[in-house]
């Protein structure tokens, strides 16, 4: 393995440490007064490793005897995950200069998202359970720093201890599982797992253990008790991402895991997929009926649709990746435009709750506008985005003549239709005495609006990047 080739195949998870170091020692050479300008250098420095990853949609290869793999489908993944980073960023610079810049904290809240989403890069690029874990240790412990990053609020510590503990005890588990495979086929590669003949029931333990703690990250039922309160006591921005980013990243995974090292027993976890499916889905639906603070609202809303998009991975074929990878890029969107207004509101007015809400288009027409885009595409209704995304998932359940699970899913796209038309009423049809009076967004997080506004219209009516998708998404 020579120095090119391994650039070669690690560039964007070379470039992200570049990147950091970088801005590390920018941030020391940089008078305190002008420590915005760590802002800008952020910016920048992450857009150019963006726009390098591009470079690498063509790529395929492997790396450390196969640890480590790349190729079109996983590239593609990582620069969309890259977009959603940088729109966090983006919404993210009035909160770094009001809440961190005056307690000296600027260069830690980058350093610590780009190592996050460092690890998550490893670990959908790992071939074996080594890489695999280490890439999720990588990525799971920057955010619980991050989620204690205001450290004046007690519900953001507390935020952190529940995540950390929790995470330690779902790595434990998985650990151990990850060790009872070993034990039992001798190997940690995904694919000489998969050439075995038989598998123990120790083995079978070993792999519901690990498939546990995918879940824990995927917020998946009964995993995901955590969810709502480190939602609500975690920065928004950290919220955002746990939300979107971390959770795709597990969904590649889990394909990954199912697909193609536990292609052999399809019949036995389509089971389990389909119960958890209907479980998360009426869970996160029937719990985001309840809440008045929007977070939280969010935050259950997040469950539900992890359970939608185990409808794509009950397929089990190229159908049902393709499907998965389209509605995550349009998922990423939705909950990062609406995450986005929730954050830049509480910025301002300091208000949170739905009723809060009431009278927001006539002193914010345009905020509001955003929130709908969002909510519409996060129920399925069309013309925007999410309702192509839940057509195909739809389609790919009732391929596999999951009829009843299809069924399950309108019913809750109905209940969904419900809450997800509270905020829109309130901003809408309602009027308040004190609304949230008018403000003016800064520069970046108005870009950031842009991009995700068009992209909330275009991915949907955009057949040519589905047909892309389906392109390389021919990995089994």
């Amino acid at each position: 393995m020579s120095w090119e080739q391994l650039f070669s195949l690690m560039q964007n998870e070379i470039l992200l440490v570049i990147a950091a170091l970088l801005l590390i020692l920018a941030d020391l050479f940089t008078d305190k007064s002008k420590k915005y300008l760590i802002i800008h250098t952020a910016h920048l420095l992450f857009a150019g490793v963006f726009l390098a990853s591009l470079s690498m949609l063509d790529k395929e290869g492997g790396l450390f005897g196969g640890s480590f793999k790349t190729y079109p489908l996983v590239a593609f993944l990582k620069s969309t995950l890259m977009v959603g980073v940088l729109l966090i960023m983006l919404q993210s610079v009035t909160w770094v200069k009001e809440k961190l810049i005056p307690h000296g904290f600027v260069s830690e809240f980058y350093v610590l998202l780009w190592s996050s989403l460092a690890g998550l890069f490893f670990m959908i690029s790992s071939g074996d359970f080594l890489m695999f874990y280490l890439g999720l240790e990588l990525s799971a412990l920057p955010v619980a720093g991050m989620a204690a990053f205001e450290f004046y609020r007690r519900r953001s510590s507390e935020a952190a201890v529940k995540m950390i503990m929790l995470a330690a005890m779902s790595s434990a588990v998985m650990l151990f599982g990850i060790s009872l495979i070993y034990a039992t086929s001798g190997s940690i590669y995904f694919d000489k797992i998969q050439l075995a003949t038989e598998m123990p029931f120790l083995e079978l333990v070993g792999f519901m253990m690990m498939l546990g703690g995918i879940f824990f990250k995927i917020s998946l039922v009964p995993f995901h008790f955590w969810t709502a309160d480190v939602y609500e006591g975690a920065p928004t921005v950290i919220a955002n991402y746990l939300s979107v980013i971390s959770k795709a990243a597990a969904v590649y995974i889990l394909m990954i895991l199912l697909f193609i090292t536990l292609r052999r027993y399809e019949q036995t976890w389509t089971i389990a997929i389909y119960l958890l499916s209907v479980l998360t889905m009426f869970a996160g639906n029937f719990f985001a009926l309840r809440q008045k603070n929007m977070k939280r609202f969010l935050a259950f809303s997040s469950i539900a649709q992890a359970g939608f998009i185990l409808l794509g991975v009950i397929g089990g074929n190229v159908l049902g990746i393709k499907t998965v990878i389209y509605f995550l890029m349009i998922y990423i969107f939705s909950n990062v435009a609406a995450f986005g207004v929730v954050h830049i509101i509480a910025m301002h007015s300091g208000k949170e709750n739905i009723d809060d809400y009431e009278g927001l288009y006539r002193t914010n027409p345009k905020l509001s506008l955003i929130l709908m885009l969002s909510l519409f595409s996060l129920a399925g209704i069309p013309p925007v985005a999410g309702f192509f995304g839940k057509f195909f998932l739809y389609s790919t359940a009732a391929a596999k003549g999951y009829y009843w699970l299809v069924f399950l899913a309108v019913v809750n796209v109905t209940i969904s239709l419900y809450y997800y038309l509270l905020p829109v009423r309130a901003a809408f049809l309602r009027t308040s005495e004190q609304p949230i009076p008018y403000f003016k967004s800064d520069v970046y997080s108005k870009i950031g609006f842009i991009i995700l506004a068009v992209g909330l219209i275009l991915i949907g009516l955009y057949s040519p990047l589905y047909e892309y998708i389906a392109k390389i998404s021919e990995i089994l």
